[in-house]
């Protein structure tokens, strides 16, 4: 099995392709998630797992979205900041 080493831990590439998969959503990276899910394919990783593994990365984006908006309102007021 190929390992990927980050410091004192030890992921799987499949793993390693669905953090990556989640990170690059939260990013709003389109071309990251296409080439995270090339090698998903390539790992023959289930849809179902990427699918997983992009809505956390979509519910940290939105997580810093709303956290931005609230210090975009708090520093220039209610009515500047509009959906």
């Amino acid at each position: 099995m190929n390992r990927v080493h980050f410091g004192r831990e030890i992921m799987d590439e499949h793993i390693k392709e669905l953090v990556a998969m989640g990170a690059a959503a939260a990013a709003n990276c389109h071309p990251c998630m296409d080439h995270h899910l090339a090698k998903c394919d390539e790992l023959g990783i289930d849809r179902e797992e990427v699918a997983a593994a992009v809505r956390v990365g979509l519910m940290v984006n939105r997580g810093a979205e709303n956290a931005i908006r609230k210090k975009a309102r708090e520093l220039l007021g209610e009515t500047a900041i509009t959906h």
